[in-house]
């Protein structure tokens, strides 16, 4: 049986409690009557008067009641917005720049800051990360060629307050003076300085006067890079451009061919000079040496032929002797049967026992045959001589 089934037992399942009974005293809440009862009491609080029962006062009561909550309501509504707008975060990368009635009040670090609302008004700028600008134009060098350059200028911003306050568009204001700083720099320069080696030094050319423009405008901004992404002559003479650039670069290589040449023949033949100038000082000192030898040897030998002076000179004289005769090929001999002096030219007599050029001696035994040759010519010369010398005597 349903709770709400008319019968005759209590149903104590009612939900409502009440018991199977519909009356006014007991009943499901009213969603209206619970609205009224609180604006009721919200009036009281505010210093109004409660709802009268009955008459025309009670309608006149509950105009008024209604009324002051509103006002309430929309009090609390304003303070809770006051109070949310009072209070802001600026975070680790940003600066927050506040304004007081549009004037400059202070700049605000990291951190809850507050704020007077309808009054202060905040701009929050990053400071931190790097921000990226690029530029391209074409323009004429010094030498009155065209010439287009494409530019990337990375920077950040440096001051919050100048960056929000000294102009009115500080990356409008940047593309402008980096405009003017390359065209100033592209038109001091000559055409193969842009295109080739002095792209690097048109860089950092234009990094500094750029930096030179944004401090006399006042941008807040600080440059950290200017790139040179490429330099370009107009398409009508790039292929003569490109002759031109294969022309340096072959001259490049042979300039680096001749300085490793050069590194390595230099060197040797600074070796060389250094050996020859060694072995001059070497050969200057063993003459040197040589010389003092041999004037402290005469000089010991002075010492002795004052003390000797006939032995010393005929021991010189055998010591000549000995000296020459030993590079000599040709031999004396002193007979004993007169006192002239054979003279056997042993070198005459040693080419005609020798074999002829063109061949080579066949062993030691040739060899041995040529000495004996020889040893029997010498001989027999001897004796034909001694008789010779024999017979004029007699």
């Amino acid at each position: 049986m349903a709770w709400n089934e008319p019968g005759g037992n209590r149903n104590d399942n009612d939900p409502w409690g009440t018991g199977g009974r519909r009356g006014d005293d007991q009943g499901p809440p009213d969603l209206d009557e619970a609205l009224k009862k609180g604006l009721d009491k919200l009036n009281r609080m505010l210093g109004g008067k409660g709802k009268k029962s009955g008459g025309s006062g009670g309608s006149t009561g509950g105009s008024a009641g209604g009324f002051g909550a509103i006002i309430a309501l929309a009090s609390i509504l304003v303070v809770g917005y006051v109070v949310f707008q009072s209070f802001y975060t600026v975070d680790e990368q940003e600066r927050a720049v506040v304004l007081r009635f549009g004037e400059y009040n202070r700049t605000e670090n990291p951190g809850l800051r507050f704020k007077v609302p309808l009054i202060d008004d905040v701009t929050k700028v990053r400071v931190t990360n790097v921000r990226t600008a690029e530029s391209s134009g074409q323009m004429l060098t010094q030498d009155e060629n065209l010439v287009t350059v494409d530019l990337q200028v990375q920077y950040r911003v440096a001051d919050a307050q100048a960056y929000v306050l000294n102009v009115r568009d500080s990356n409008q204001a940047l593309a402008f003076a980096t405009d003017s700083a390359l065209r100033h720099e592209v038109g001091s320069s000559s055409l193969d300085d842009v295109l080739t080696e002095g792209r690097a030094e048109l860089a950092v050319r234009v990094e500094q006067r750029l930096q030179r423009f944004l401090g006399e405008y006042g941008t807040g901004l600080e440059i950290v890079r200017v790139n040179v992404e490429s330099t370009q002559p107009p398409p009508a003479v790039q292929d003569a451009f490109r002759e031109v650039q294969r022309a340096r670069e072959d001259e490049q290589r042979v300039k680096e061919e001749a300085e490793t040449y050069r590194n390595k023949v230099v060197p040797e033949a600074r070796g060389q000079a250094q050996r020859m100038i060694e072995e001059a000082n070497a050969y200057k000192q063993e003459v040197i040496e040589r010389a003092r030898g041999e004037t402290a040897r005469f000089l010991e030998l002075l010492a002795v032929y004052q003390k000797a002076p006939t032995v010393t000179r005929d021991r010189l004289y055998l010591q000549a002797l000995e000296s020459v005769l030993s590079n000599s090929s040709k031999i004396l001999v002193d007979t004993q049967s007169s006192g002239n002096m054979m003279y056997l030219p042993l070198d005459r007599l040693t080419q005609g026992s020798l074999p002829r050029s063109g061949g080579q001696s066949s062993g030691s035994g040739s060899s041995q045959m040529d000495i004996q040759d020889l040893t029997d010519q010498v001989i027999q010369e001897l004796r034909t001589r001694q008789d010779t010398n024999v017979r004029r005597s007699r």
